[in-house]
């Protein structure tokens, strides 16, 4: 079976405190922890694409986490 266009709703953790504008069209959070939290519906490419430009700006990535569907609905 083929999941490579499904879309999901990924929450990205990264070390640091990160401009917005860096990841434009997306949520970003920052944490008073000093994390940085970003949300957004991706395919497996757009994922995998974001991912390559958190590796590319040197952050430090935490964690990856993909929001199940009855978490988005409660929101």
């Amino acid at each position: 079976m083929d999941h490579s266009n499904r879309v999901a709703v990924y929450q990205i953790r990264v070390e640091g405190h990160v401009h917005e504008r860096w990841f434009e069209g997306l949520d970003v959070f920052q944490t008073a922890a000093g994390e940085t939290i970003i949300r957004g519906a991706f395919d497996q490419a757009a994922l995998h694409g974001l991912l390559t430009r958190i590796r590319d700006l040197a952050l430090e990535l935490i964690s990856v986490q993909r929001i199940p569907q009855e978490e988005r609905n409660s929101e």
